[in-house]
């Protein structure tokens, strides 16, 4: 194991509720601590933060047994209502212990802790959201075309859901996919990140003293592939929900077909941010800021290729380099950070990898470009110019602090070259022309648009991609029918 530090045990320790930070599983109902354990690493000092719970198939099998059991015996019986309350109370204590919740969150994904706050702030949202969407689950009355014949349709829940969410935002996902999964009446195993277990399972014991019965949550973390393989595989469960990589996404999804699961994807991205001629310049410079530096540019729906307009590229690339150069890099919980660590060493090398190629292949660096001779998994916000086509950064998803800045000469070519890609999760523009915005939005093959601002993600708006960023909808009203099945009753001869 590598070493633990002080600085880890000295925030713990100053937590106003230290029993948030929890290292067992949850089963059947019971914090449950195994004999084998993992390493959890703090990844602004690459120093182990601690040991959690490696739970094996036995453990899987227990607790999608007990899930199914909390499925018949309790949402069974529960009303819509009751839902919502239990929901409502769980979001008051997640803003009531929103700092302690931050603190954890920082310590083991890095962000800086404004950004771990307004994370868990976003992550109360969907609960909120959620408790009053479990109340408007409509059916619907159809007329018949058989005489003396009535025809409705009622919503159901799908059953006992398996959750499988990332390290990047390791407090907002698990709410994002389980407020409407417990609105609807369905039970879930969670398989928390192996990188970031800590904030699901805080999140886990405020659900539990909500009032929440305890078996309709159930935790598993885990490093056992195989083990965890079993969420899939198992006819137990009924629907999958999954955030991550496409690669993993499309065995998730032909595994599932081996029991007709219901399945919802948020996979990859590589989202292409536009700035036209006619742009303000300085609006795109700050949307750029928020959704390529944000999580230290590790989030799904950051900008991955910025295409600037020739005549406007010179001020914009100065603009942004400027900004980029007042970002601070440090440990999450140090105040005076704004741009945290990369996860791990793995992340860190594919940004220098995407760096490199650029650079071999003609492109400049105008900020940042390498690892800084610091501990922990740091890389310097960077931002390139003279980018083209044929670098790997124009293809892959870079997950890390890199601008890489394209140029383009008219609003056809945008649209190619943002449309260039297997992805379609999220997509980006600035312009002041309303013709071209409405022109713009529509002609991007993405389930999710930024049209004069970086930031699209909130509880009411849908998301979710399109191409192989998966399907499916989180949050907004479409959210809560990812957990539902839609049952049809003809009742007939009523004249008998």
């Amino acid at each position: 194991m590598a070493p633990t530090t002080n600085y880890h045990t000295n925030a713990i320790s100053k937590l106003k509720n230290p029993a948030l930070f929890i290292q067992d599983a949850f089963i059947d109902g019971k914090w449950t601590p195994k004999e084998k354990k993992f390493d959890i690493y703090e990844p602004s000092t690459a120093t182990v933060l601690g040991q959690v719970s490696d739970c094996a198939l036995d453990d899987f099998q227990q607790a999608i047994f007990s899930a199914v059991e909390a499925q018949e015996t309790y949402f069974e019986s529960t009303t819509a209502s009751q839902r919502g309350s239990l929901l409502r109370k769980w979001n008051d204590l997640i803003l009531a212990n929103a700092d302690d919740l931050a603190v954890i969150l920082s310590l083991e994904n890095g962000k800086t802790l404004p950004e771990a706050k307004g994370e868990v702030l976003y992550a109360a949202s969907f609960i909120s959201w959620f408790a009053e969407e479990a109340t408007r689950s409509y059916g619907a009355s159809i007329p018949s075309s058989t005489p003396h014949t009535t025809l409705t349709t009622v919503r159901e829940p799908v059953g006992v859901c398996a959750i499988i969410t990332p390290w990047n935002f390791p407090a907002a996902m698990i709410t994002r996919k389980i407020g409407p999964a417990l609105a609807a009446g369905c039970s879930v195993v969670i398989k928390p990140p192996s990188e970031t277990p800590y904030s699901c399972l805080a999140l886990t014991k405020l659900a539990i003293e909500a009032g929440l019965p305890p078996k309709t949550i159930q935790v598993c973390p885990t490093k056992d592939r195989q083990a965890a393989a079993e969420l899939i595989t198992s006819p137990l469960i009924s629907k999958i929900s999954f955030t991550g990589s496409t690669e993993v996404g499309k065995k998730f999804a032909q595994l599932a077909a081996g029991t007709l699961k219901r399945v919802s994807l948020e996979l990859g991205g590589n989202a292409p941010f536009i700035v036209f001629d006619d742009a303000d310049v300085d609006l795109a410079v700050e949307g750029a800021m928020f959704c390529k530096y944000r999580c230290s540019g590790q989030t799904c729906v950051c900008a991955n290729r910025l295409y600037v307009q020739k005549g406007i590229a010179p001020a914009f690339t100065a603009k942004l380099t400027e900004k980029v150069k007042t970002l601070q890099m440090g440990s999450g919980l140090d105040k005076s950070s704004t741009q945290g660590p990369l996860v791990n060493r793995a992340a860190v090398d594919k940004v220098h990898q995407h760096v490199q190629d650029a650079l071999s292949r003609g492109a400049k660096i105008e900020i940042g470009g390498k690892a800084p001779d610091k501990h922990g998994f740091f890389f310097e916000p960077t931002v390139l110019s003279g980018v083209t086509q044929d670098m790997v950064v124009s293809k892959e998803e870079t997950f890390g602090p890199l601008a890489p800045i394209f140029q383009f000469e008219t609003e056809q070519d945008a649209i190619r070259l943002a449309n260039d890609t297997e992805f379609g999760l999220a997509g980006y523009f600035f312009s002041k022309d309303v013709g071209r915005v409405m022109r713009v939005a529509h002609k991007l093959k993405v389930g999710m648009i930024g049209a004069n601002t970086g930031k699209i993600s909130a509880p009411e708006a849908p998301f979710g991609g399109v191409k192989e960023s998966g399907y499916g909808k989180e949050g907004s009203l479409y959210g809560l029918a990812e957990y539902q099945n839609i049952k049809s009753i003809t009742i007939g001869n009523l004249d008998k």
